[in-house]
């Protein structure tokens, strides 16, 4: 799939290339395992919105609501590779022009929020919707079968296999799994 997003500044677009599910009530990972917030309320709507939230206190990140409406699941956008617009993912990530940076344009779930210019307003937003400013669409697929692993950073639920990407792709972003935080 691609997710391109079109704000005053111009278009961004990105091949998703890393993603990870979340089965809301059944699920301790999940934003929605403890009911409905008005945080997590766009996750209890119908599938094709965008739940956008702020993490850690500096970073945006955004999944794909996928469930019927009342049945909060989502897929977290985790990595992509900008295949337009990319003179502004530089611009908006503060990156210069070379093969590596660029492969760490939209690298990583608070990453792409940044490449693509997606902020606490893009919560809410229909994907499907025609001229939404924030558009989920068909992309070019890939040969073969995505890998599927542990999700990344996890407390609880770590070890379900609910993370997929493209095998091979050099913006996929690094596995790393929770670490406990050591109390002194």
């Amino acid at each position: 799939m691609v997710l391109r997003s079109t704000t005053s500044e111009g278009s961004v677009a990105v091949r998703l290339t890393e993603v990870e599910a979340y089965d809301g009530p059944t699920d301790p990972g999940s934003h929605a395992y403890r009911g409905q917030t008005a945080r997590n309320a766009v996750m209890f709507g119908p599938a094709g919105f965008l739940y956008v939230y702020f993490t850690y206190g500096m970073h945006f990140c955004m999944n794909v609501v996928a469930g019927p409406k009342g049945q909060p699941s989502a897929v977290l956008l985790r990595a992509g590779e900008v295949i337009e617009g990319i003179e502004l993912a530089r611009l908006r990530r503060n990156q210069p022009a070379s093969k590596k940076s660029d492969r760490d344009l939209a690298r990583g779930p608070a990453r792409l929020c940044v490449a693509l210019g997606i902020e606490r307003e893009g919560n809410g937003t229909d994907l499907l919707a025609k001229n939404s400013p924030i558009e989920l669409l068909d992309g070019p697929g890939f040969d073969g079968e995505p890998a599927t692993g542990p999700r990344v950073g996890l407390r609880e639920a770590a070890d379900r296999p609910w993370r997929f990407w493209i095998p091979d792709d050099p913006t996929v972003s690094p596995y790393r799994p929770h670490v406990p935080k050591k109390r002194a």
